[in-house]
């Protein structure tokens, strides 16, 4: 709807600045002729239609995902793509409509284009590259758990201009397009339902480090949340946390869908904190070694006088 908004309002900034750059003095009759007073009534329905069927899609889409819930990736990328399909045609029939594309057409709109790109547009015009630029790269896709700029969250939606972002705290981030391509985002799953969740766990380097491990895997395992279908890996290395040497436990198992990571993380978690206190394994803390002393030396033997 902004998008739609915005080109409203510039298009006839647009028109009434391009005469600036022809080579003849400005002529209102000349800019008059080319509209197309009687075009302009069906391109604003045009528009209006175009709002009203993104609307549709959104509601269709969302629909579809709670009813289908693993299909919900694809109908996201699906929806995506309707939306750009969606923005291009009601562009191009609104401009076909109220202009008349012949060759002097062309020219003032491409003299306009080029002033508003070296100027107000051309981040507008910039992130919308982008945004095309990112359907057909697809750094990240719609549905995706992404990191990008400090924040962490669902990608909702990828428009023409910005990428919005769902965090875990269920707040909307806007970010624009050509920010995603000059910085590096890391999606989590890319497309597909599961996703790799890693956890970590600290136990004490006197501790018995393979049981301790066995019973991640198991709580890892039994929990409801995960994806069976993906190794559940324990990896271990000793390590030096807050001044104590630790034994350092990774697991890396797989959620069946991405937006139950956290619950995943916290069953985990529990089920692990209990099967340690159940076995006795504990956390790092400080070793005090006892060294025996050295034994004195032994006085040596005389020689027997006889």
């Amino acid at each position: 709807m902004r998008w739609f908004k915005t080109l409203s309002i510039i298009t006839p900034i647009l028109l009434f600045a391009a005469p600036a750059f022809a080579q003849d003095a400005p002529d209102v009759t000349k800019l008059a002729g080319v509209i197309r007073w009687g075009g302009v009534i069906f391109a604003v329905f045009v528009i209006v239609g175009a709002m009203v069927a993104l609307r549709v899609v959104g509601n269709v889409a969302e629909r579809l995902s709670l009813r289908f819930t693993n299909r919900r990736p694809t109908i996201q990328k699906v929806e995506s793509i309707v939306r750009f399909a969606v923005y291009i045609i009601a562009i191009g029939l609104a401009l076909t409509l109220s202009l008349k594309l012949d060759a002097t057409t062309l020219a003032v709109v491409g003299g306009s284009l080029a002033v508003a790109v070296g100027l107000s547009l051309r981040d507008l015009v910039a992130s919308f590259i982008a945004g095309i630029t990112i359907i057909f790269d697809r750094p990240f896709q719609v549905g995706d758990r992404v990191a990008f700029a400090g924040e962490y969250g669902d990608i909702i939606k990828i428009g023409l201009r910005s990428t919005r972002m769902n965090t875990l705290d269920h707040n909307i981030i806007t970010i624009p397009n050509n920010k995603v391509l000059t910085d590096v985002p890391a999606s989590g799953n890319w497309g597909a339902l599961e996703m790799q969740t890693p956890f970590d766990f600290y136990i004490g380097v006197d501790q018995d480090a393979e049981l301790a491990a066995a019973l991640i895997r198991e709580a890892c395992l039994t929990s409801p949340y995960v994806f069976l279908e993906q190794p559940i890996p324990v990896l271990a290395k000793q390590v030096i946390l807050q001044d104590y040497i630790a034994m350092h436990l990774k697991c890396r198992p797989y959620v069946f869908d991405c937006k139950y990571e956290k619950p995943f993380e916290t069953d985990v978690h529990f089920r692990v904190a209990k099967a340690f206190r159940e076995h006795g394994i504990l956390p790092p803390a400080v070793l005090h070694r006892q060294v025996d002393s050295p034994a004195a030396p032994r006085p040596a033997r005389r020689a027997d006088p006889s």
